[in-house]
């Protein structure tokens, strides 16, 4: 027969033993193999595919200087929005159907301050527009013409983002038009003639005061009809920052991750006191069983930071691969999946 008395005395003394210990390792996706931090609130940054790894030594040269988490993200995802050579994300991301790179991106901080633009043409960073919408307007989001235009007042320069070699691969895929974005292409270059190329960049920091942030940014699904937006823009479904407990971000698919509110849904099973890993796991499975079927052709990815510097990922296909960066590891892990 249920206990009530009983279940809530071990409860408490459970949630007392994981409050009293002392956070003095960082620990990979399983939750099994800790690498000494060597002191309590450590500086620590992650962030999605391979192409983190370069985006994380941009945001560390923040964090090792006691910088600010919030400051590390947006200097670390600057970095491949600049990057021509990657088709996702920003200068150079492969454009919609009618030709037009439109970028989204999303910035939080420690105080749930965010900021987050839609379908921005023409600026090549726009994570830092999303952070003065933050800091300078009473909005969160802004999109389109109007995003250009605060970013034009605010001293940003228009560009042409559609470089030579994507606009090559845009006018090969007319000759077909054939929309179908396959898995994991994330970490392989783009082939004209190939498969499509869609994804972001998630990236989440823990700074030495013991404060998070997250940013994400991303060029969306190539050849997109134009005007779609996917997750990576929206607070909760491409990221979300909850000081008290963690933080979470997501890869993939962002029609499937806004249907379950994704990084939100991470945040909040990490809340319920499942570690980062099992709480990606968690959120993954709820889009699995929601139609498994579908799911065998989807990839979708979540990657996660407890507020004592614990992290994990897990995702549907195998393949999503995520960067971590500390005091003492520079290192790419491959996630676990549902589907082997």
């Amino acid at each position: 027969m249920f206990n009530r008395r009983k279940f809530l005395g071990s409860s408490f003394l459970a949630s007392t033993a994981w409050f009293l210990r002392t956070p003095d390792a960082v620990i990979t996706g399983d939750d099994q193999q800790p690498t000494a931090s060597g002191q309590r609130n450590s500086p620590l940054v992650i962030s999605t595919w391979d192409f983190g790894k370069a985006a994380n030594a941009g945001a560390w040269e923040v964090l090792s200087k006691q910088g600010r988490a919030l400051d590390a993200v947006e200097a670390g995802v600057r970095i491949p929005e600049a990057d021509p050579t990657i088709h996702s994300i920003g200068y150079g991301g492969l454009p919609d159907r009618d030709g037009f790179v439109t970028l989204d991106a999303c910035i939080m901080d420690e105080k749930s301050n965010c900021g987050s633009v839609m379908c921005l043409e023409h600026i090549v960073h726009p994570i830092s527009v999303a952070r003065l919408v933050m800091e300078k307007t009473p909005h969160i989001v802004l999109a389109g013409n109007g995003a250009l235009e605060f970013a034009l007042a605010n001293g940003f320069k228009k560009e042409n983002l559609l470089t030579p070699e994507s606009e090559k691969i845009w006018k090969e895929w007319l000759q077909s038009s054939k929309y179908e974005p396959v898995i994991n292409i994330e970490n392989k270059k783009y082939s004209p003639g190939g498969p499509l190329n869609h994804d972001t960049i998630g990236m989440l920091a823990l700074d030495s005061a013991g404060n998070l942030s997250g940013a994400c940014t991303t060029s969306g699904m190539a050849f997109k009809m134009h005007g779609r937006v996917g997750d990576s823009p929206i607070i909760g479904a491409g990221l979300f920052v909850d000081n008290e407990i963690g933080s979470a971000t997501s890869t993939g698919v962002g029609e499937e991750v806004i249907r379950v509110v994704g990084s939100h849904l991470v945040v909040e099973y990490m809340r319920q006191g499942l570690p980062p890993g099992d709480a990606c796991r968690k959120a993954v499975e709820r889009i699995v069983l929601r139609d498994p079927a579908k799911a065998k052709g989807l990839q979708v990815g979540f990657l996660a930071m407890r507020k004592d510097g614990v992290y994990g990922a897990f995702c549907i296909q195998k393949g999503f691969t995520y960067a971590v960066h500390s005091a003492t590891e520079e290192k790419i892990y491959e996630s676990e999946s549902w589907f082997s």
